[in-house]
C-alpha cells in the first residue's frame, strides 16, 4: 500500500524538480506520445561535476511497459494538477 504522506512529499519534490528543469516534462510527454514498446532501448548517462561518466542501458521488455506507463502517468498527471 502507498503511504499517502510519502506520496505527498514525492509530489512536492516532483513539482520543485519541474520548476528547476521545465524541459524534462516536455521530454517525458514526447516519449509518452511516441510510446515505449518492447525492444526499445533506454540509455542513461550521468556526468559528475568532475567529468566522470556513468552509463547504462536497458532493453524494455513487455513486462517493463506497465511500470513505465504507471510512472509516466504518475509524474505527468501530478504536474498537470499543479499547472
Amino acid at each position: 500500500m502507498v503511504n499517502p504522506a510519502k506520496l505527498f512529499k514525492l509530489t512536492i519534490a516532483w513539482n520543485q524538480f519541474v520548476q528547476n528543469h521545465p524541459k524534462f516534462p516536455l521530454f517525458m510527454k514526447a516519449v509518452e506520445n511516441t510510446g515505449i514498446e518492447a525492444g526499445t532501448i533506454i540509455d542513461i548517462t550521468i556526468t559528475t561535476p568532475e567529468g566522470k561518466n556513468l552509463s547504462t542501458n536497458i532493453k524494455v521488455t513487455s513486462s517493463d511497459k506497465e511500470l513505465l506507463k504507471e510512472l509516466s502517468d504518475l509524474l505527468l498527471k501530478s504536474n498537470k494538477k499543479e499547472g
